[in-house]
């Protein structure tokens, strides 16, 4: 699987890392994801298309998590952060 996109309870969008099982990108507006901000798509109609095809729910990044990139609290941290509107 490599990485997926989710939209966080704030609306805006993280991406999520199996290989280092952490987020590596959060706080993306849809224009950030759509400019190639995290590096991962090859053009903006391929962005489209995972924002409205291919999000997965962001109960799957908690529950994935691991500590082996980001400790615990750096990631109770970025939890508050994504759960709070901005």
């Amino acid at each position: 699987m490599g990485s997926f996109i989710a939209q966080q309870p704030n609306g805006l969008y993280c991406r999520y890392s199996t290989v280092v099982g952490c987020p590596t990108h959060w706080n993306l507006t849809r224009e950030d994801y759509l400019n190639n901000v995290t590096g991962t798509v090859s053009s903006q109609e391929e962005g489209e298309d995972v924002l409205d095809n291919y999000l997965r729910p962001f109960s799957e990044i908690e529950a994935l998590f691991t500590a082996l990139n980001m400790t615990q609290r750096e990631f109770n941290v970025l939890l508050r952060i994504m759960y709070t509107s901005i």
